[in-house]
């Protein structure tokens, strides 16, 4: 497996004991959550070893996301400790289709204070994926240090990815849809749901979002649509291939198009299935996976994670994701 680089916030998720909104909600349970510390567990969960720059309270939140981490398998060489700033919370809601929301109490918490420059070239050029969300740009010193990052890995040839994961309500001081142009500048490839790229200011249909993220500088745009599927979008200059198969994907001169229906499955919960999603769709593509394959194996990561309840509780091995495909 390529070594692969994730870094982001790490978060406390509350999880509501019954659906409804979340003022009528009585009881919630504790999991850890983080859409990159989402990703970074799904990676070592799929074999892909990888390393994870993060940083927590130094408080008994934080006692609990660095031990289960290391549970999972993550790490935490990265892992660093501020006693100035708490672990950041979110508190979770579901509608009765499962679909959630987020309610964030993050102000001055420890995953906004990641500083510039914690990650060395050396790092860098011992891992050829970066992986970075939008989260940590809605609050400085985070932003400038994930856009250094992002920056200094592309400078490194290594492939960045990114995921906007729009949370309106976490953006006060910078713009977001601005700030995801900055970021389509220094990324490689893009992981979005629809409604991550109308919060940007894009428009159209999965096929036309993923077009138009490529236009703004990545090669490749993987766009999600829950239980629909996914969509990508890979122009000439991607690194992979479509598909063994001609009816999995369109190759022309201009690129790659693939659709992927996704799978039918039972939903419990669907918390960090997007993330689930995209460490499928990274373990593949850095493993030299055809566009089209990743693509599916990605949709299935997703499909499983969705028959569980929480994030990381729900992440699937390799080998269960392989037996469902099996199926």
């Amino acid at each position: 497996m390529t070594d692969v680089l994730v870094a982001g916030e790490t978060l406390i998720d509350f999880l509501p004991g019954s659906a409804g909104r979340l003022a009528e909600v009585e009881t919630f349970s504790r999991r850890a959550g983080g859409a990159p510390a989402n990703v970074a567990v799904g990676l070592a969960r799929l074999d892909a070893d990888p390393l994870f720059w993060t940083r927590l309270g130094a408080d008994p939140f934080g006692d609990f996301l660095a031990d289960t981490l290391a549970d999972y398998g993550v790490p935490t060489d990265l892992v660093t400790r501020d006693t100035e700033a708490k672990t950041g919370l979110a508190f979770v809601s579901h509608d009765a289709d499962a679909e959630r929301a987020f309610s964030f109490y993050r102000d001055g918490s420890a995953d906004t204070r990641l500083e510039p420059g914690r990650i060395g070239d050396e790092t860098l050029a011992d891992h050829d994926w970066v992986h970075v969300g939008g989260v940590t740009l809605a609050d400085d010193p985070a932003r400038t240090a994930t856009l250094d990052l992002a920056e200094r890995a592309r400078r490194a040839d290594c492939t960045v990815s990114f995921d906007p994961n729009a949370r309106p309500e976490l953006w006060d001081t910078f713009d977001f849809a601005d700030s995801c142009r900055t970021a389509f500048g220094l990324a490689d490839v893009v992981k979005a749901t629809p409604e991550d790229l109308r919060a940007a200011g894009f428009e159209g249909e999965p096929a036309d979002l993923a077009r138009a993220v490529c236009e703004h500088g990545p090669h490749t745009a993987l766009i999600t649509v829950g239980g629909e599927g996914a969509y990508a979008h890979a122009t000439a200059d991607a690194p992979w291939t479509g598909a063994e198969t001609p009816e999995d994907s369109a190759e022309t001169p201009a690129g790659i198009e693939v659709s992927h229906a996704g799978y039918a499955v039972d939903v419990v919960d669907t918390t960090g299935a997007g993330d689930a999603f995209t460490a499928g769709a990274i373990a593949a593509l850095s493993d030299g996976a055809a566009l089209a394959d990743a693509l599916a194996f990605a949709n299935a990561v997703a499909a499983v994670t969705t028959t569980g309840t929480g994030a990381m509780t729900a992440l699937p091995t390799r080998e269960a994701v392989q037996s469902f495909l099996g199926s």
